[in-house]
């Protein structure tokens, strides 16, 4: 039998992510090229959750296949892997399942593995999904193991948050992100789509048109970073500085005479096609290191900090994060610090991060030793649960990416 296109897609993502290191959201691309829409969608949908659910799926291997899944050749596992998420997560025919995941063992020319392959599928059919639902979590360790998470991930969470929380939090980033996208005002144009209530260019859509992207009409963009693009607060015949600019979403949604940084040339080079496509003229790119800006760049009314973090609030879309996440206070205090030397006298820094850790939002925010501006009065609806000054977005409770967002206003 052949193996149908969408899995063959998602089979050489999941290679590509755990055995050569590759990010998901760059392989994946490769991998469906060519794909239409419908198997598109389905092979994202399977490649994202196996990835996402990976620690879930080995202990199942392991446990009713009896083989340590490192021991295994990385196409065996692969499609180990994509099959047993099928057949746990998902309603896809277990027949289908089983025997395409051996046909992917048979196709990676590895014929003595494939009589090994069909009897590890066929315990799995029997037994696995039994096996996950029966997993528990009371403890940040169960539920790591059940949700498929770093163990530290979830200890911080039910830190922070609570057992209760920190469990709908997991759950939520386990199901596909929104599909929302930017509408560019620049041009006129129509986009299908359902406009958001709360944010104002922010459209639901069931998939990003790619027609009206390339025409620059939209931009893809969840709600809680359109959030933190409206918090800068700027207009016209204001100067602002984005220190970490690129691809550009954020940039291109600011008014104003608009600096935009980032310190990687390839990056700055397509920070400058995006802004190009989307018609902002009032952006000029800057490749330059954020710490250590040229002198000319200063006095600004606002700058805008969406610093590099741990990623925890967008762990939907960017699901092989969750195994690559770590924490970058130092590195964040630096670049507010840096924001603040070139921000005039009583001007803001509007300070975000897509991520869900209080080490890396607001006690970053208090070392910075800068005022604090409150934003609870312009959205009250996305204030902070325990320092409502500060916006946090949480995918369980506002259905969009985690964004942390505060406003801080330099010394007259």
């Amino acid at each position: 039998m052949s193996v149908s296109p969408a899995r063959r897609a998602a089979f050489d993502t999941i290679l590509r992510v755990f055995e050569e290191d590759a990010y998901a959201d760059r392989a994946f691309p490769a991998a469906a090229a060519g794909l239409d829409a419908r198997d598109r969608a389905l092979a994202q949908r399977l490649a994202y959750g196996t990835i996402q659910r990976v620690r879930t799926l080995d202990h199942g291997i392991e446990a009713l296949g009896r083989r340590p899944v490192a021991k295994l050749d990385a196409p065996v596992r692969a499609a180990l892997r994509l099959g047993a998420y099928q057949l746990a997560f998902s309603e896809v025919a277990v027949h289908a399942a089983v025997n395409e995941s051996v046909e992917l063992v048979r196709t990676a020319g590895l014929p003595r593995a494939v009589g090994f392959a069909n009897a590890i599928m066929r315990r799995l059919a029997l037994g696995l999904r039994d096996l996950v639902a029966g997993l528990r979590d009371e403890t940040p360790a169960e539920a790591a193991l059940k949700h498929s998470y770093p163990d530290w991930v979830a200890e911080l969470w039910w830190r922070e948050f609570g057992r209760d929380e920190a469990l709908a939090l997991m759950e939520a980033q386990n199901e596909p992100a929104e599909t929302v996208v930017r509408i560019n005002r620049r041009y006129e144009g129509h986009v299908e789509g359902r406009p958001d209530p709360e944010i104002p260019d922010a459209l639901h859509v069931e998939r990003v048109d790619e027609e009206a992207l390339r025409a620059g009409l939209i931009w893809p963009q969840s709600r809680g970073s359109q959030l933190a693009g409206l918090c800068v607060g700027s207009t016209e015949g204001e100067r602002v500085l984005d220190l970490c600019a690129a691809p550009g979403g954020k940039a291109t949604q600011l008014a104003g005479e608009v600096t935009a940084v980032d310190i990687h040339p390839g990056r700055a080079r397509q920070l400058e096609e995006n802004c190009a496509r989307l018609g902002a003229t009032n952006v000029r790119v800057v490749n330059a290191d954020a710490l250590a800006l040229p002198e000319d760049l200063r006095d600004f009314d606002h700058v805008l900090v969406d610093a590099p973090c741990s990623g925890l609030g967008v762990l939907s879309s960017r699901p092989d994060l969750r195994w690559r996440a770590e924490p970058l206070p130092d590195l964040q205090l630096a670049l507010v610090r840096a924001a603040a030397e070139r921000v005039r006298p009583g001007g803001t820094v509007l300070y975000s991060v897509c991520t869900i850790s209080a080490e890396e939002n607001e006690a970053m925010v208090d070392a910075s030793g800068l005022e604090v501006e409150s934003l609870q009065e312009e959205w009250p609806q996305f204030a902070h649960p325990r320092r409502p000054e500060f916006l946090l977005t949480l995918p369980h409770r506002d259905r969009t990416s985690g964004f942390f967002i505060a406003r801080l206003r330099s010394r007259p």
